[in-house]
């Protein structure tokens, strides 16, 4: 490695051509970026007591020598973003200034001579910059003065357009933006590539700008060690067509988060979201991985990415399926996706019928939409979609997902029809983040002519008006403000009307009986309004009855025969002979006996599902394994967390670490509790080791 410090435009001038190889990301600035560096360049030119600015380094690499004195195109490693915005800036400026000359070297033609092109040469040569297939012509047509392609990168278009503006509002006051180009100044790194590591070093960097994205690591580390034959191949077979597929904007946004299902579906586990890439290289050093080759790992991502855009980038060609697709979106739970790419993977092998998949696919939204509805914690989704592959019985297929979330504990339950009807009568659906979807849903369900809902607006039956008119009042009776209060906003005094300015707060009958009243509606949803003549508490509890029964054939819950579940469950398993009895430590009277049955009593109060069971040497307390272990002693009870020892958070560094030591018990964490007054503490730190069995925080995890 070479490392010299340079003058940036001395540096383009030298250099005969940049060329971005295909394994590097596409241009990503955007405005903030375009601002500071704009920001920068003023400033430096605007202080004469500046002689400098630094914008940090270009890494490059060639075939045989390693400096800007040969002819030979130079591979950029790092600086990408930095050489395509100055480039910009260029251009930008040499349109404004035409034929003048504010400082001397920066005339229209001597700034494309020397900064953008090799006048001399011809075809590609012409030019110093090359990018990576999405933002090339782009920046070529820019460059020629020319119009930008059909398809052309909207990151180097805006760019432009952002550099344009900022250049016009400067006028004719040219001198300060020519001055402060002429002092960046960058680090000239020259790479050897029998002796440097450029892998390494790309990984390494972390310039000003954009930091790279787990994506942008990922395709650097598959293609970036290949001959450039087959390197060009993948590129063009499978990375751009997935590019593509995404689209610039999604491509930026989501391709990480697509590689993070990808790799949970792999390997089982959900990748810590800034280490997607860490999983990714650990995933390719796999054996069997490994043996099949770089080829078909990425034709593998390849397949998985257009399953990914048919179901999250609206990109679906069969139409119920987009349909299912589109609802499943709109609530925003991508913690589902690895399990649903593992469908569409057993769709397209042919092992899951496609109406299965639809109605798995519902399912899904169902059991989302009923837990949302019924304000459970979604923490433990993600465990819930990331294990639930292993609960299929593929020559069953939906039998089995019906009976996996049948079955599921209460923390992770679906919520079934009862519970499902009693609280969507209650909730504040209004102010619910799923209002468009919940409504749309509602009034659409078993229409075979579409209702858009959007052009409609949601009616409250009974006005929201803190100061209901004495009509109001009187309908409603003596206890008024406490109805309104109660159900103002829930499912029984919810419609949807083109007319809502219309009604403003009229008294009922005059809603009803209006032009374009409850009468005369056409929606499902204002179906029995018409009917009614006083609308107060009753008549709230009615509609909401009789709507919250639709809701349960809307959002459908699995039903399977007892007889056909009962096949599902876990067999019991043989429970241990041992008993309170048998821990003499816990003999009643005891001190500790005392203290373990306030213990008790806390921990099984977490939730439900927590279980006790007795072994010979301690006492474990489990959801769906041990969560935490009490060993009795005489004089205190000692406590296992099934936890790595880094994962506990114990302000009072009061836990042992008993990692590669011997133990009773399950995990790596010890406390003692011998006084009650301790308990708060030390019930928080086992509400750490049952919320990461639940799945807690795994969403970053």
């Amino acid at each position: 490695m070479k490392a010299t410090e340079a003058k940036l435009l001395d540096f383009l001038k030298k250099s005969p051509q940049f060329i971005i190889p295909i394994y590097q990301r596409t241009y990503s600035w955007t405005e903030p970026e375009c601002q500071q560096l704009w920001d920068d360049v003023l400033r430096t030119g605007k202080n004469d007591e500046i002689s400098a600015h630094f914008i940090g380094s270009i890494v490059y690499i060639e075939e045989g020598l390693y400096q800007v004195s040969t002819q030979s195109p130079l591979l950029v490693i790092d600086g990408q973003q930095r050489l395509t915005t100055v480039s910009l800036i260029i251009e930008a400026l040499a349109r404004h200034i035409g034929e003048t000359e504010p400082l001397e070297g920066f005339s229209a033609k001597k700034l494309r001579s020397y900064y953008l092109l090799n006048p001399l040469e011809d075809g590609e040569l012409r030019y110093k910059l090359l990018l990576t297939q999405t933002d090339k012509q782009s920046l070529l047509s820019l460059v020629d003065q020319k119009p930008l392609p059909a398809e052309y990168s909207e990151r180097i278009n805006e760019n432009f357009e952002f550099f344009e503006e900022k250049i016009k509002k400067l006028g004719n006051d040219l001198a300060p933006l020519c001055k402060g180009l002429a002092k960046l100044v960058i680090v000239d790194v020259a790479l050897s590539r029998d002796q440097d590591n450029p892998q390494l070093i790309f990984e390494s960097m972390n310039s000003t700008g954009r930091e790279l994205s787990q994506a942008d690591l990922i395709r650097n580390f598959i293609l970036m060690g290949l001959e450039p034959g087959q390197q060009t191949k993948l590129y063009n077979d499978h990375w751009r067509p997935m590019e593509v597929a995404f689209g610039q904007e999604a491509y930026g946004k989501q391709f990480d988060g697509f590689m993070r299902h990808y790799l949970t579906v792999k390997t089982g586990d959900i990748p810590n979201v800034r280490r997607v890439y860490a999983a990714f290289k650990a995933h390719a050093r796999r054996p069997e991985v490994d043996e099949a080759g770089v080829d078909a790992l990425v034709a593998d991502i390849h397949v998985f990415a257009n399953y990914y855009c048919a179901m999250a980038l609206d990109k679906e060609s069969d139409k119920e399926l987009a349909a299912a697709f589109k609802d499943l979106r709109e609530l925003k739970v991508d913690v589902a996706y690895p399990f649903l790419l593992e469908l569409y993977d057993d769709y397209k092998g042919g092992n899951l019928p496609r109406a299965e998949f639809v109605s798995a696919v519902r399912l899904i939204e169902s059991y989302i939409f009923r837990r949302s509805v019924g304000a459970i914690a979604a923490n433990s989704l993600n465990k819930t979609f990331t294990t639930f592959g292993r609960a299929l019985k593929k020559d069953r297929y939906l039998e089995s997902i019906q009976a996996h979330f049948l079955l599921l504990p209460s923390y992770r339950r679906f919520p079934l029809d009862d519970e499902f009807r009693r609280e969507i009568k209650v909730r504040d659906l209004y102010n619910f983040r799923n209002r468009s979807y919940w409504l749309r849903k509602f009034e659409n369900y078993d229409r075979k002519e579409w209702v858009p809902v959007d052009e409609y607006t949601i009616e409250h039956i009974l006005p929201q008006n803190e100061y209901l008119s004495q009509a109001w009042q009187d309908a409603l009776g003596p206890d008024w403000q406490r109805i309104q209060e109660t159900w103002l906003h829930t499912l029984g005094n919810l419609t949807l009307t083109g007319y809502n300015a219309e009604y403003s707060d009229k008294p009922f009958i005059e809603k009803r009986d209006m032009e374009g009243g409850f009468k005369q509606s056409p929606l499902k949803v204002s179906e029995g309004l018409r009917a009614l003549d006083t609308w107060d508490e009753q008549a709230i509890k009615d509609r909401a009855e009789r709507l919250a029964a639709r809701a349960a054939n809307v959002w459908q819950s699995p039903s399977l025969p007892d007889e056909v579940l009962d096949t599902y469950r876990p067999k019991s398993k043989k429970l241990t002979n041992y008993t309170l009895d048998d821990h003499p430590w816990l003999a009643e009277g005891s001190p500790m006996r005392a203290l373990y049955d306030r213990l008790r009593k806390e921990v099984l109060a977490l939730d439900p599902c927590v279980d006790e069971e007795f072994l010979k040497c301690y006492v474990a307390f489990k959801a769906e394994r041990n969560f935490v272990d009490v060993i009795p002693q005489k004089a205190q009870l000692v406590l296992v967390f099934n936890m790595l020892f880094h994962e506990i958070h114990d302000p009072r560094g009061e836990c042992r670490d008993l990692t590669g030591k011997g133990r009773w018990g399950n995990g790596d964490v010890e406390v003692g509790l011998n006084s009650v007054d301790d308990l708060p503490y030390i019930m928080g730190l086992i509400r750490q080791s049952f919320e990461k069995q639940m799945g807690n925080g795994e969403a970053d995890a």
